[in-house]
C-alpha cells in the first residue's frame, strides 16, 4: 500500500470516528433535554407549570401510566423532534433575558405562552396526545355518556384533542374556561 493511500486511510478512519462521535453527542444530547429532569431544571417551569401538572390525572392516576413533559411538547418522531427543538432554542433566548423569571412575569404571559402551545397542537391535530391517546383505541362505551356524547360530537365536527381539553395538565390562563376559542 502505498503512503498516499494509507494518508487517505487514516484521513478517512478519523472522519468515520469522528462522525461516529458527533452523531452520538448529538444523539445523547436529544435525549438528555428529552427528559422531565432537563424540563423542570429551570425554576420557571418547576414552580409553575410542573406545581399544576402534578394536581392533574397526567401526573397520579388510577392506571399508573404518567405523562412527562416530553410525552406532551415533544414529538417523538426524528424530523418533528429536530423541528420542536429548533424552536426551543427561542425559549433558551428568554431564559436568558429572564422574560418569566418570576410568578408574576410568568402569569402576565401565561396566555400568550397557552395559546402559543395550543396553536402547534391544532396544527398537528394534536399528534402529542395521540402518543398515549389512540382514537381506534378508545372504547368510548366504558366512557361516561357525557365523554361519550362530546367525543361523538367533536370528531363529527372535525375537532382535535385540544379543542375541548385545555387545561388538562396545566392551569387556563386568568379569565378563560375550557371552552374558549383557540387563537
Amino acid at each position: 500500500m502505498s503512503e498516499s493511500n494509507k494518508t487517505s486511510l487514516k484521513v478517512m478512519s478519523t472522519f468515520f470516528i469522528l462522525g461516529i462521535i458527533f452523531w452520538g453527542g448529538f444523539h445523547w444530547a436529544l435525549e438528555i433535554t428529552n427528559t422531565e429532569e432537563f424540563c423542570i431544571s429551570c425554576h420557571e417551569m418547576e414552580d409553575n407549570v410542573y406545581q399544576e401538572l402534578r394536581q392533574t390525572v397526567h401526573f397520579t392516576n388510577g392506571s399508573g401510566v404518567r405523562a412527562t413533559c416530553p410525552d406532551c411538547h415533544v414529538p417523538k418522531e426524528w424530523h418533528y423532534k429536530i423541528i420542536r427543538k429548533i424552536q426551543a432554542s427561542n425559549e433558551i433566548l428568554h431564559k436568558i433575558l429572564g422574560t418569566i423569571d418570576t410568578k408574576e412575569k410568568f402569569e402576565s404571559k401565561r396566555l400568550q405562552l397557552a395559546e402559543n402551545v395550543w396553536k402547534a397542537m391544532k396544527e398537528t391535530d394534536s399528534r402529542e396526545c395521540r402518543n398515549c391517546h389512540d382514537n381506534d383505541s378508545m372504547d368510548f362505551t366504558k366512557q361516561g355518556r357525557r365523554a361519550f356524547d362530546n367525543h361523538q360530537r367533536g370528531f363529527e365536527a372535525g375537532k382535535t384533542c385540544i379543542d375541548c381539553h385545555k387545561g388538562i395538565a396545566h392551569a387556563l390562563p386568568m379569565g378563560m374556561d375550557h371552552n374558549s376559542e383557540i387563537m
